[in-house]
This record gives structure tokens, sequence and C-alpha cells, in this order.
């Protein structure tokens, strides 16, 4: 059966004009045509800086799709019951059956607000994993998150991990995951890829990866409404 999924860091909204509008990364999104969209940078109740919006909910009710939603950041709130809120979400045409938060709290005393979630997703008669994560830019922390994630690709069930890896190609990191895995854009993207800065991309930051029983059909930079984010979303079709 034929997934098209997609990794899109939303900046929360904001965009490269500095308006904060989450209709355009809805705009995005729908007019990507996909069923699965992984996002970082996605605020609940967080901050002013994107009006204490719930982002997730509000993107699932646009598009009518299932929701999962991950803090890497929680903070309490004096003026209202809601946590504030900051991370990971996937949003799913298929039914999400459960989802798990990995905090990257390796080092002790030292929260710097990174984490994965896992969710797993019916995909008609399958199961799959799907994963959403945002690497540090942390040299040496990024090294640990990356050998941890590399644990959640399996074959069985087969597994998608999706995000913004602050890595480049051909990089430590990259070359650590790609033994395990498939980098999508390595199989069935051309040319370089970039994702970023979205107006004059000039780097590779946002990758999916697969377990290898997963066949690669296409891969391509999304350029649709550049301005909507710092970042232009990554999409990919695969065969499952």
């Amino acid at each position: 059966m034929e997934v098209k999924v997609m990794t899109y860091n939303i900046h929360h909204g904001k965009g490269m004009d500095r308006k904060v509008d989450i209709n355009r990364i809805a705009d995005v999104i729908a007019q990507s045509n996909i069923d699965i969209v992984g996002l970082n940078e996605v605020d609940k109740h967080f901050s002013r800086r994107s009006n204490h919006m719930d982002q997730i909910s509000i993107l699932a009710e646009k598009l009518n799709m299932y929701e999962a939603f991950s803090a890497s950041i929680t903070l309490k709130s004096k003026k209202s019951t809601s946590l504030r809120q900051y991370g990971n979400a996937i949003l799913s045409r298929f039914p999400i059956l459960s989802k798990k938060t990995y905090q990257f709290d390796f080092v002790p005393g030292l929260l710097e607000g990174r984490s994965l979630m896992q969710t797993s997703i019916q995909v008609n008669s399958k199961v799959v994993y799907f994963n959403i994560t945002h690497l540090s830019l942390n040299p040496f922390l990024h090294r640990m998150q990356t050998k941890f994630i590399m644990n959640q690709l399996t074959e069985n069930p087969p597994s998608i991990i999706m995000g913004d890896f602050n890595m480049r190609p051909e990089s430590e990191g990259w070359r650590k995951i790609t033994r395990k895995g498939q980098d999508v854009w390595h199989f069935a993207g051309n040319g370089k890829g970039h994702t970023y800065p979205s107006l004059q991309p000039r780097l590779r930051l946002d990758y999916i990866f697969t377990s290898n029983n997963i066949e690669v059909t296409e891969a391509e930079v999304v350029t649709t409404h550049p301005k909507a984010s710092d970042h232009l979303p990554l999409k990919a079709c695969l065969h499952i």
C-alpha cells in the first residue's frame, strides 16, 4: 500500500514575514495531499508568541485528521489551568492507536527540551510505527540522541523516523542511522534536498528515515508557501 508522509518544522506558525499564521501551515499540509505528517516546534497554550493557541488541535480540526502531541517543554501557567507546552506532533488520516514520549534527559540536571514521540498507526491491515523528533545542535547531545533513536527503527512492525535532525548528509550521525535504515532522499530524491532556510534553502536538516522493509518510491521538498515557516517540508511516498 502507498502511504504519503511528510515532515515539517512549523516554527510555531511564525513565517519568514514574522507573522504567526497557523492557517498557512494548514494550507501547506492540505495542498501536499499527504496521509501522515510529523511536525516540529508546535505550541500548545505556550505563550503570547502564538496567542496561546492549541496549534495541533486547530490543525487537526481544520484538516480532519487524527492527532498526537508530545511535549518537549512543559511549563505551568500563572494565569491559566492549562499547561504551557511546546514539542512535536503527528497528524494522520489513519487511526492513531498509541503514543509514547521519550524525553532526551540523558544528562542529569540538563533539560534542553528535546524528545522523541513514537506512535503506532493502523494503516489498513498493518500497524506501523511513526516517530517524530527534533535533535539537539549540541554535538555531544546529538550523538546520544542519535544512538537512542536508532533503536526505534524496527523491521517488525515497519517503522519511520522523521523530523528536524540538525545534521548534514554524510555526517557521523547520518552514517550511523543509514547503517540500519534508509534515508528517503538518498533513495528517491533529486538535487540537494535543502530545506533550510525556506526562502533560500542551503542546508538539508529535515529527514525521513525508514526501516529497510519499506520501499521508497518518491521524495520531494515541498516549495508551496515558502514563507509559512523557516523550514520547507520534506515529503515521501512509501510502499508499506
